[in-house]
């Protein structure tokens, strides 16, 4: 175009190696779609939380792979089981990132790319309980009842 006609080759190169770090830095963005807004207030990481999880390995097409891990018996668990967490302690990154996106009694999908996930790393047996292979993208349902200390029963 035009513009680039002007430019040296060094700038063309700085704009091209521009351009290249913010498709890499958006690629590995974490995606939260909501399923069902929660009323209560925004998830922060100074407290613990219960929540109901379902974690799925999101193929390249958009379909979904049951990763064998669920908190809830309608997606395989032996029991409802709550999840309890806090936002970054012992998490991936991904997960905190996409948690902190959320509010108290909200569902949603989050979708994780390899490197806020497990990277090159699997996760799990493929003959286990549950298996996640090397350089997955990760898709959680989460739903998130609220802090440990606000939420009435068992925990």
């Amino acid at each position: 175009d035009t513009i680039s006609m002007y430019m040296s080759p060094s700038m063309r190169l700085i704009g091209l190696i521009f351009l290249v770090s913010i498709i890499f830095i958006s690629a590995a963005d974490v995606i939260v779609d909501v399923i069902s807004e929660g009323s209560g207030p925004p998830v922060t990481p100074e407290y613990r939380y219960k929540s109901m999880v379902t974690l799925y390995i999101e193929n390249s097409d958009g379909s979904k792979t049951p990763s064998g891990w669920s908190t809830r018996k309608s997606d395989g668990a032996t029991h409802d089981k709550p999840f309890l967490f806090q936002p970054g302690v012992n998490l991936i990154k991904g997960w905190t990132d996409g948690v902190l996106r959320m509010k108290e009694g909200e569902r949603s999908l989050i979708h994780v790319p390899p490197e806020l996930g497990y990277g090159n790393a699997p996760v799990g047996s493929p003959d286990g309980a549950f298996y996640i292979p090397a350089g997955s993208h990760l898709l959680f349902d989460i739903e998130i009842y609220g802090k440990v200390d606000s939420v009435i029963g068992d925990l």
